[in-house]
């Protein structure tokens, strides 16, 4: 990209990334490929809007993430979803038989993470961003990513050890 607006095909060639991101954020194959569309239109009718092409998918991630928060908020104000657990066995049926019941235990840990933690995990590991890039997509400081990721990954490694009570102990 040379400076000037991305192209429909650029955008469009982001379209598997995120929707890889946003089944693992949102659970749900279908919800995930709503909320990619929905990120389709937005970045679509506003590409004019980013300011250095070179960051587009962080730019387009930063949809992503804003849209799903609002979607987030609204969904709380109207009552419970259904449960990430759904997905654990669809990710399960994708692995090798001996390692099903991990990936199952992963999941299901996951989910019982906080919303904040859980995205930025998702977005460290999953699509492999920087500090920087964890910073300007959830617009939070360096130093907010870097503790969260830390706790986040230290909850994770206690609830897959089993002990998700000290997990609580030791956060508080």
């Amino acid at each position: 990209m040379d400076g000037a607006a991305p192209t429909a095909g650029e955008i469009a060639a982001m379209v598997p990334r995120l929707r890889r991101y946003a089944v693992a954020l949102v659970g749900s194959i279908p919800d995930a490929d709503d909320l990619v569309q929905d990120v389709m239109e937005r970045a679509l009718a506003s590409r004019e809007a980013l300011r250095d092409p070179s960051r587009l998918y962080a730019w387009l991630l930063a949809i992503l993430h804003n849209l799903h928060a609002s979607g987030h908020r609204r969904r709380r104000r109207r009552g419970p979803e259904v449960p990430v657990e759904d997905l654990a066995d669809a990710l399960a049926l994708s692995t090798a038989p001996t390692d099903r019941s991990a990936v199952r235990d992963l999941v299901r840990a996951m989910a019982r993470l906080p919303e904040d933690q859980r995205r930025i995990l998702l977005l460290s590991a999953l699509e492999g961003l920087s500090y920087r890039d964890l910073s300007e997509v959830l617009e939070i400081p360096m130093g907010t990513v870097m503790s969260r990721l830390a706790r986040a990954r230290e909850r994770l490694r206690v609830m897959m050890e089993g002990g998700e009570q000290q997990v609580v102990r030791r956060i508080r």
